[in-house]
């Protein structure tokens, strides 16, 4: 089950103004599904690595609103790392991806947009079980 090839950068509308730039998201339109949920990750310690997880059925986009980190991929298959260090970049995560996030700089500020509300049987938090499913 290889998910990767779906996953990846996705830019995003940039309008540029002498005032300040401007970008936008919009569920479907630059995000391949429909909006349910938001949040944002922040003052991460230096050196510390956000808890990984897949989802079973979500989706999420994820953008460096601030500052940059790294997210990591895993299909089961391959891993790739991505950096995200501008604004107007996102990445898309399709779901049954894990996903780690480390590297952070300091004052860096993650928004993740997601397709589903927040539901803690939608968690895979045991990446043992995680490649498990992958293998199936």
């Amino acid at each position: 089950m290889e998910k990767l090839s779906e996953a990846g950068i996705v830019e995003l509308p940039k309008i540029c103004d002498p005032r300040g730039n401007l970008s936008v998201i919009e569920g479907i339109k630059n995000v391949p599904f429909k909006i349910a949920r938001a949040y944002w990750i922040y003052d991460v310690p230096a050196g510390k690595v956000r808890h990984g997880h897949a989802f079973k059925t979500q989706d999420e986009f994820i953008v460096a609103l601030s500052g940059s980190f790294d997210v990591v991929l895993d299909d089961g298959v391959q891993v790739r790392r991505i950096h995200l260090a501008r604004s107007y970049y996102g990445i898309y995560v399709p779901h049954l991806t894990w996903r780690s996030m480390d590297n952070f700089s300091t004052n860096s500020v993650a928004l993740v947009l997601s397709s589903g509300v927040y539901d803690s049987d939608e968690y895979i938090d045991d990446i043992e079980q995680f490649k498990l499913l992958c293998a199936k």
